[in-house]
């Protein structure tokens, strides 16, 4: 009795394409949610590293001191808006009232929008808001800095012939986001009447504002990076045209104003940024836009 030859054995099926793909789309996931938590982080410790101006807190009595807190740069004016507390020694303060027993006004030098800042008599100094010129090239952008003059303060006490100045200590506090803030002594005013030392502040832009500014123009890059690849391929026949391309260059062209305006600080209209990036941005995204137009001319019946 003859027995039927064993059939051969089928090979072991491969590996599933389709766990394969589910492996790449859970790796990319993993990847894209990794570079998501890297880059949040990073942007917190660069932003962390912003430096303010602290006041010193020393205050005995026995002297005036103007508090001058900074409150933000508009960088387009060249002006610091900031807000002016007077804090009088104790030979001006009625000690029953806590009033001042006398007029008195705050001489800031250098010279500020407001002139001179009046306290009356039999009421308390209240906070007041000034601003302060400060020197620096906007256009230099996003590596502009700017700094103030020599910040001293006098004080004038009383009204009409008996009026004095009195020297007052000046103190600079402040925190800008996006703003690294320093300060340093320097020689006062020539108007000044005190002998001591005038408050300079120095103001730098920040790391983290200037990550995210790095952050925008690499899309800025990436728009017309594309475009052009695209269009290529199109104008030179080895991709087919579609009609949605021209659709998606238009998209893209109107889309770089609004990029570019929320660049932390954006400089104002045809500083260095807009000749040296911007510009060739959008010539790029209009001559493939050109080369688009033109492989539907000659493909397209």
């Amino acid at each position: 009795m003859t027995t039927a030859p064993a059939e051969p054995q089928s090979p072991a099926p491969a590996a599933q394409p389709a766990s394969r793909g589910k492996t790449v789309a859970i790796l990319t996931v993993l990847v894209v949610v990794l570079a998501y938590i890297v880059t949040l982080f990073g942007y917190w410790w660069l932003s962390g590293s912003a430096k303010e101006l602290e006041a010193s807190g020393e205050s005995n009595g026995s002297e005036t001191t103007v508090l001058i807190t900074l409150q933000s740069l508009r960088t387009v004016d060249y002006k610091v808006d900031a807000k002016v507390l007077v804090i009088p020694a104790d030979s001006l303060v009625d000690e029953k009232l806590d009033t001042l027993k006398e007029d008195i006004a705050v001489r800031l030098h250098p010279w500020n929008s407001l002139g001179d800042l009046k306290f009356p008599a039999g009421a308390a100094p209240a906070e007041v808001t000034t601003t302060i010129d400060v020197d620096g090239d906007v256009n230099t952008w996003p590596f502009d800095r700017y700094q103030t003059q020599g910040i001293s303060a006098d004080l004038l006490v009383g009204e009409g012939e008996d009026r004095k100045i009195i020297p007052a200590k000046v103190q600079i506090a402040g925190a800008l986001q996006g703003w690294d803030l320093s300060s340093e002594q320097v020689a006062p005013s020539p108007a000044a009447k005190g002998d001591g030392d005038a408050t300079q502040v120095t103001f730098s832009r920040a790391l983290g504002p200037l990550a995210f500014d790095l952050g925008i123009v690499i899309v800025l890059l990436t728009l017309p990076t594309i475009a052009i690849f695209t269009s290529v391929l199109v104008i030179t026949r080895r991709k087919q045209f579609q009609m949605p391309f021209a659709t998606w260059y238009a998209a893209m062209l109107f889309a770089i104003v609004p990029l570019r305006n929320i660049l932390p600080g954006a400089p104002p209209p045809g500083a260095w940024i807009d000749m040296a990036l911007v510009l060739w941005v959008i010539v790029a995204l209009v001559a493939a836009m050109v080369m688009v137009v033109i492989s539907w001319f000659k493909q397209v019946d």
